[in-house]
């Protein structure tokens, strides 16, 4: 009922002469807040703005803020008066920060800001202890500032898409990640430290430098998806037949099991992985593989 009213309305602002369509009231603001699944809900998505209106600090009640596919550079320190937030979007702008108020959004639990110009993130950021799902993919990132590790209910992280060169070690105390994502950086290990991240269901690390996988990484046996497609990997650590829950070789990006064909690996593990993923756990488990 209220994405309904929400579209009438939009047609409304549409069909309406004059400078009806930039935001000048908060009347006019809240006109566009819906309740959806009991929250109090506002997207000004596509809305071509280069700066957030003002009057929106002033929605104090706002529970989940969409302003993602605009053209923001920068996210005034008032958002810190939306202390009600659980879900922020912010993708799709060309933030180059984001401001350390954000720290006030104690309640956050989802934040996107992915495809932004993002060189950094504010420490302010560990404050946000209730986070579950962080994405800053397709950013300039090349750390995470040490508060992070306070992140201990993070379950997704997605670092894709930016210039990390060492797996920050702030990840290594996020002990709730299922998902953890570094596809395309410029990682060329991984530390054995990974063993702490023992809840991961999914972890891709494609399109790096790797050059050698960790023996810890056999420890992680809840993966269900583990993908290390296009890096310099040459051989497997021989434990790795223990990661029972990759079922198969999965060619599909999206395919769960282990993706690891598109490296030049060496032989015999390539010949062995001709005959699949079991050829391959039986060869490990005889005493092949790096030991």
């Amino acid at each position: 009922m209220g994405a309904a009213v929400c579209k009438e309305e939009l047609k409304e602002e549409k069909t309406s002469a004059g400078k009806e369509d930039s935001l000048t009231s908060t009347d006019r603001i809240r006109r566009f807040a819906v309740r959806q699944f009991g929250y109090s809900v506002l997207s000004l998505a596509r809305r071509g703005m280069k700066e957030v209106p003002d009057e929106l600090w002033e929605l104090l009640e706002l529970q989940k803020l969409n302003l993602s596919l605009n053209r923001l550079k920068v996210v005034p320190p008032q958002l810190a008066l939306l202390s009600n937030l659980v879900v922020l979007n912010l993708w799709g702008n060309q933030l180059s920060s984001l401001p350390a108020e954000i720290g006030h959004l104690t309640r956050l639990r989802v934040l996107f800001a992915y495809r932004n110009k993002l060189t950094e993130v504010p420490e302010e950021l560990g404050a946000c202890t209730q986070l579950e799902v962080l994405s800053l993919a397709n950013n300039q990132l090349c750390s995470l500032p040490a508060s992070l590790s306070n992140l201990s209910r993070l379950r997704k992280l997605n670092l894709s898409h930016n210039h990390i060169a060492h797996v920050p070690s702030c990840i290594y105390d996020m002990r709730a990640l299922v998902f953890l994502h570094l596809a395309w950086n410029c990682l060329e290990n991984l530390a054995e430290n990974i063993q702490a991240l023992a809840e991961l269901k999914i972890l891709i690390v494609e399109g790096n430098s790797l050059h050698t996988l960790p023996k810890a990484l056999c420890t992680l046996t809840r993966l269900e998806l583990l993908n290390l497609d296009f890096n310099d990997i040459k051989d497997v650590p021989q434990d790795m037949h223990h990661l029972s829950r990759l079922e198969k070789l999965a060619h599909h990006p999206l395919d769960k099991g282990l993706h690891i064909v598109h490296n030049p690996l060496l032989k015999p593990v390539k010949e062995v992985l001709e005959g699949g993923l079991t050829a391959l756990y039986n060869y490990l488990r005889a005493g092949g593989g790096a030991s």
